[in-house]
Formats: structure tokens, sequence, C-alpha cells
């Protein structure tokens, strides 16, 4: 795995720690990481963003936005109604494909979920997701809806031909609801694909030591961390009841 694209089930789901997190374990093994957000919307020009936080909670990492727009909606009405130039997939695997020249590890953290549009032709990250021939990780809510909203991000990208490597929940709660701890066992089944990590609510206030002890805590080997899915399913089902 050298390009990996994070793709949430929606918006406000837990994609940047994630990302961070991913970035913050690789950077720790000594691995040249590179982290590209290709929209930003919502924040205005000389506003920290996204990748500011990256940079953050995960250290000496390279970070790459290639646009930005003011207003927060979806990429393609920002851009239409701020009259910037759009971003496109294409644009999107041409600075991931140069970011992986010089990099060991390149993440391209999406904007929102898989198929919103970034311009006027219907572009997505989907697209360059499939351009790139890089799989995509989901980032999934913890409780009740995500059921739905996972498994359709991942019907969505097989149907494509991109590989869904797993899910990973982005914001864990402290007193994890019912649902919540029935979809431990119901978002891998959603997902078609194994349960990578579930990372806790608010670690994106950590401080750099807490969050790299916690993305290690949180995310599977495959990533970088310890996680087992297994054990951490038993514990909350025995907490739970």
């Amino acid at each position: 795995m050298t390009v990996l694209v994070i793709s949430g089930t929606g918006t406000g789901v837990g994609k940047t720690v994630v990302t961070a997190a991913m970035a913050a374990l690789a950077a720790d093994d000594g691995r040249s990481v590179a982290v590209l957000k290709p929209v930003q919307t919502g924040v205005a020009p000389g506003e920290p963003g996204d990748l500011a936080d990256v940079r953050r909670l995960a250290g000496d990492v390279t970070t790459c936005e290639l646009r930005r727009y003011p207003d927060p909606l979806s990429p393609e009405a920002a851009a239409r109604r701020s009259g910037l130039p759009e971003v496109t997939p294409v644009d999107v695997a041409t600075a991931a494909s140069r970011l992986h020249e010089d990099h060991d590890l390149v993440l391209v953290e999406g904007a929102g979920g898989l198929l919103v549009r970034f311009d006027s032709s219907g572009g997505t990250l989907a697209d360059a997701a499939w351009a790139l021939g890089a799989p995509v990780l989901v980032v999934a809510e913890a409780g009740l809806g995500t059921l739905n909203t996972t498994a359709l991000t991942a019907e969505v990208a097989t149907r494509r031909g991109i590989d869904v490597i797993g899910v990973v929940i982005g914001a864990w709660p402290s007193e994890p609801d019912l649902a919540a701890r029935c979809n431990t066992v119901d978002l891998p089944v959603a997902a078609g694909a194994p349960l990578l990590g579930v990372l806790p609510e608010g670690l994106g206030s950590a401080s750099r030591q807490e969050f790299l002890d916690e993305a290690r805590r949180g995310l599977a080997p495959w990533l970088g961390g310890t996680f087992d899915p297994d054990q951490f399913t038993r514990a909350v089902a025995a907490t739970g009841g």
C-alpha cells in the first residue's frame, strides 16, 4: 500500500483524524508521508483547514491542498459560487502520483463522501481512486444509520472496480448505545471488508504523543497500529449486553 484514498460515508465522520492517525504512525515508523487534500470547502484563504490539523497531530509530514473555496458546500457548488477553477479527478490523480514519486505513503483525503461532485462534468473521488488504481478506506460513524451509508459507499466502490480495504469508525463515543455496540459486528458486513480501527471521539484535541498512542491502539496492524477487532468487539459486547 503506497497510495490510499480515505473516504467518509458523509461529512463530519472523522476522516481528518483517521488520516492524521495513519500519517502519524507511518511517520513514527520512519516512512516518508504525504497527505493530499484535493479540495477544502468552507474555509477562507489564510484560515487553517484540515491539513493544519494533520500537521499538528501527525508532525513532520508533507501536505498538499489543490484548491479551497469559502462556502461550506460540495466542491462543485463551492467552485461555481466562487468563480474559481474546479478540481478534476485527473488533477487529483496527477498530484497524488507526483507526491508518490518522493514519498513512501500518500494519503488522499476526500471531501464528504465518495460520490460528492468535484466538477461540473460529474467527476468524483471515486473517479480519482479509479484513475490512481488506489484502494479506498471507508471512515464511518458509530451509531444508527451508519450501516446504510457504509453499504452504499462500498457498493459504489466495488461496482467501479475499486478495492475497499476496510472500514474505520472515526469517532467512538465514550458511552456507546446499543446501535453502536451492534455496529462493531455489522459494519464489516455492510462494507464487505474488515473493521480496521476504532478511534475515540475527541481525539483531535489530544497532544501529539497522546494522539500517537491512541492511533496505535485504535488502528489495525495493516494501518500501522495494534488494534484487534475481535478483541474490541468482545469487550464492547461484555460491557453493553
